[in-house]
C-alpha cells in the first residue's frame, strides 16, 4: 500500500479541563492509501501537533509504502531524523505518536484483524483495570479493584489529606488490592520522605510523578526512601532515547509512557525491550484506552491498564466509539480489525 493521504484535525472538545489542554489537547490523525483502505491514529499537541502533521510529515509521508511492522518503524525512524531540529521532545513527538498509531491502525486493517495480533498475538486475555480520580467509593460500585487517588501538595495540612484518602481506598478496596498516589510534580524530597513514613501502614504500589521528570537524580534518590512502594512515572518523557536516560540514571521503580504522546506503538515496543532488560515494570498511562491498551494485551511485560476519569465521568467528550469497557474491574480490546474503534465524526 502507498499512502496517498495525510490529515490531522483537531477535534471540537466541550468538555476539556481549562489549562494547557485547552488548544493542546489530543489530535485525530487519518491516513488514506491507494488500496482503499484508512487509518486513525490518535496522537497529541493540539493545534500545534496539526500544524506539524499537515504542513510537515504529510509531505515526507506521501508515496511511501507501508506493508509491515518493519516499514512502520522505519518510518518513524525517518520522520523523527527529519523533525530532529524541532523535535525529540514534546509537541513534535506527540503529533508524531498520532501518525504511528494511524499505520498501525491501517496496517491491521489491511489484514483483517486487530492491532494486538499485528503485534504477535494476545499475551493477555483480560487486563487488570485500575481507576484513576478522586471518587473512590464510585469507582468500587463500578467493580474496580485497583485505584489511584489524586493527591496534590498545598502544605502541611496535606499530609493528613493524603493519609485520609490512603486510608478510605485502602478500606474499600481491601488489603490486597493495588493502591496508587498521583502527586502530579507537586512533592519535593523533603515531603516524599515525610509522605513514604506516614503512609507506610496502607502498602501503596506507587507514589506517581512526585518530582518534575527532568529531575532523574532527585527521583532515583527518592526509590530507597519510599520502599516498597515504587516511585512511577514517565507520562511527561518521550521516545525509547528519553526512557533509557531514565534507565541509565536508575530514577522509577515503574515506567508510564503515555502511548499516545511518547512517540506511539513502535517507541512503546521499544521502551518496554528497554523495561524488559532493566527488570523494571511497565503500566502505561491511560493504558485502558485502545492505544496502549492493544500494545498492553501483546505485551509479556505490561499487564495493568489505567481507566482515567476523563473516560469515567458523564458528560463527557466521546471522540471514539465502541471503546471497550471495563467489566468487573478487567478490561481487553475488541477483535475487530484495527484499534477496532469508530471516529465520532460530529466532533470533528
Amino acid at each position: 500500500m502507498k499512502i496517498t493521504e495525510v490529515r490531522a484535525v483537531y477535534p471540537n472538545y466541550r468538555y476539556v479541563v481549562p489549562s494547557w489542554r485547552t488548544h493542546f489537547w489530543q489530535i485525530v490523525v487519518r491516513v488514506e492509501t491507494d488500496a482503499g483502505t484508512v487509518g486513525l491514529g490518535y496522537g497529541g499537541g493540539g493545534v500545534a501537533g496539526v500544524e506539524i502533521v499537515n504542513r510537515h510529515f504529510r509531505e515526507l509521508l506521501l508515496d511511501r509504502d507501508i506493508n509491515s511492522l518493519a516499514d512502520i518503524a522505519a518510518t518513524w525512524d525517518y520522520l523523527y531524523e527529519q523533525s530532529l531540529p524541532y523535535g525529540r521532545k514534546g509537541l513534535a513527538m506527540m503529533a508524531l505518536s498520532g501518525v504511528d498509531l494511524a499505520l498501525h491502525d491501517l496496517l491491521a486493517k489491511a489484514e483483517n484483524r486487530p492491532v494486538y495480533e499485528l503485534l504477535g498475538g494476545a499475551q493477555n486475555s483480560s487486563i487488570l483495570a485500575y481507576a484513576t480520580g478522586p471518587d473512590s467509593e464510585a469507582y468500587r460500585e463500578l467493580g474496580f479493584r485497583a485505584h489511584k487517588f489524586p493527591h496534590r501538595w498545598a502544605g502541611d495540612a496535606d499530609y493528613e489529606t493524603a493519609a485520609a484518602a490512603a486510608a478510605k481506598a485502602r478500606q474499600l478496596y481491601g488489603p490486597d488490592a493495588r493502591i496508587m498516589v498521583d502527586c502530579y510534580m507537586s512533592w519535593d524530597a523533603e515531603v516524599t520522605t515525610r509522605m513514604a513514613d506516614i503512609l507506610s501502614e496502607y502498602n501503596l504500589y506507587w507514589y506517581e510523578d512526585v518530582l518534575t521528570p527532568d529531575d532523574l537524580a532527585g527521583q532515583a534518590a527518592l526509590r530507597a526512601v519510599a520502599e516498597p512502594t515504587l516511585i512511577a512515572g514517565g507520562e511527561h518523557e518521550f521516545t525509547h532515547f528519553g526512557f533509557a536516560d531514565i534507565a541509565r540514571a536508575d530514577a522509577l521503580g515503574l515506567w508510564q509512557p503515555d502511548i499516545t504522546w511518547c512517540g506511539g506503538i513502535t517507541a512503546g515496543l521499544r521502551i518496554i525491550d528497554l523495561a524488559r532488560d532493566a527488570g523494571i515494570p511497565v503500566s502505561p498511562h491511560r493504558g485502558a484506552e485502545v492505544w496502549g491498551l492493544h500494545l498492553i494485551a501483546a505485551s509479556d511485560w505490561a499487564d495493568f491498564a489505567e481507566c482515567h476519569s476523563d473516560h469515567i465521568r458523564s458528560p463527557r467528550d466521546q471522540l471514539w466509539l465502541d471503546e471497550p469497557e471495563p467489566e468487573d474491574g478487567y478490561i481487553a480490546p475488541s477483535d475487530e480489525p484495527g484499534f477496532g474503534v469508530t471516529l465520532n465524526e460530529e466532533m470533528l
